[in-house]
C-alpha cells in the first residue's frame, strides 16, 4: 500500500506561483509513475501532469504546459508540482496519484493510489 499526502494548497492572485508537494509513505515509490490531477465542482477530474519513475519523462495537459512543472525526489518519496503564472481557471482541488509501471500515464483509471486533495484558489 502507498499512502499519499499532499501539502496544503493556498489562495493566490492571478500571475502568482505556488508549489504543491505530495509525500508517500508505505512502500517506496521509486518504481511508480506519479501524476497530478485536478477537479472543480460539477466537473470530472482532469489530468494535469505526470512523471516517470526515473523522472526523465514528463507530460502535461495543454492547459498547463509551459506554466507548470512536475518533478520528483525519490530519496524523499516526494513529488512536486510547481505552478507558475496561475490563472483563475486553475482553481481546483488538486490530487496526486501513483501507480506502478514504466513511462507516464495520463488516464485517471491507470492510477491505484490517490491523495486526499488540496484546494488551490486563484483570484483575478
Amino acid at each position: 500500500q502507498v499512502q499519499l499526502v499532499e501539502s496544503v494548497g493556498g489562495s493566490v492572485q492571478a500571475g502568482a506561483s505556488l508549489r504543491l508537494s505530495c509525500t508517500a509513505s508505505g512502500r517506496t515509490f521509486s518504481s511508480y509513475i506519479l501524476g497530478w490531477f485536478r477537479q472543480t465542482p460539477g466537473k470530472v477530474r482532469e489530468f494535469v501532469a505526470t512523471i516517470s519513475w526515473s523522472g526523465d519523462t514528463t507530460y502535461y495537459a495543454d492547459s498547463v504546459k509551459d506554466r507548470f512543472a512536475i518533478s520528483r525526489d525519490n530519496a524523499k518519496n516526494t513529488v512536486y508540482l510547481q505552478m507558475n503564472s496561475l490563472k483563475p481557471e486553475d482553481t481546483a482541488v488538486y490530487y496526486c496519484a501513483a501507480t506502478r509501471g514504466f513511462g507516464v500515464a495520463t488516464l485517471e483509471n491507470r492510477y491505484n493510489y490517490w491523495g486526499q486533495g488540496t484546494q488551490v484558489t486563484v483570484s483575478s
